[in-house]
């Protein structure tokens, strides 16, 4: 739980305000840059949207993990927070013919966390930053379809306020 909680205060050290939408620059740590905004929203209406957003996008929802559900299930209460892994089946097709190594990266990921002061964040890396490392132009054309999709999905859900 202590890492847990390590993550999410790392996560909610971000904050930039609300609905502020900026790409932050590698830290000390070395983590790539890292996209985020902040609504009013409440945790569970975001991802609610999140997941409509995905959809809509005509990308897939592959699988999401969430600790503060585990938790509760468990009955220990911590703030919200989900992990959306997305992605979808003819962008992984052409991701592992230019790189089987870059399917490390799939699916891509989306974060949720529920702050302190009633509002929720939603941080990702842009595909282009998730591939970038592999200088491989046929990612880099990949990652440039990837973004303004991916860019749209988090849009959504702020403009639906």
């Amino acid at each position: 739980m202590a890492k847990c909680n390590a993550l999410r205060n790392s996560a909610a050290a971000f904050v930039l305000g609300v609905s502020a939408f900026s790409a932050l620059a590698a830290s000390s740590t070395g983590l790539p840059e890292i996209s985020e905004a902040t609504t009013r929203q409440s945790f569970d209406t975001v991802v609610q949207s999140l997941e409509k957003s995905i959809i809509d996008n005509k990308m897939g929802l592959v699988a999401q993990a969430s600790a503060s559900k585990a938790a509760a299930s468990r009955g220990v209460k911590i703030p919200g927070n989900i992990v959306l892994m997305v992605f979808r089946n003819d962008f992984a097709v052409r991701m592992l013919q230019a790189s089987v190594a870059a399917g490390f990266e799939a699916p891509l990921r989306i974060y949720v966390t529920e702050n302190a002061d009633s509002t929720t964040s939603v941080s990702y890396r842009m595909p282009s930053v998730v591939f970038s490392p592999y200088r491989n132009a046929e990612l880099d054309a990949l990652a440039k379809e990837l973004d303004p999709i991916f860019a749209r999905i988090i849009e959504d859900v702020l403009k639906a306020r």
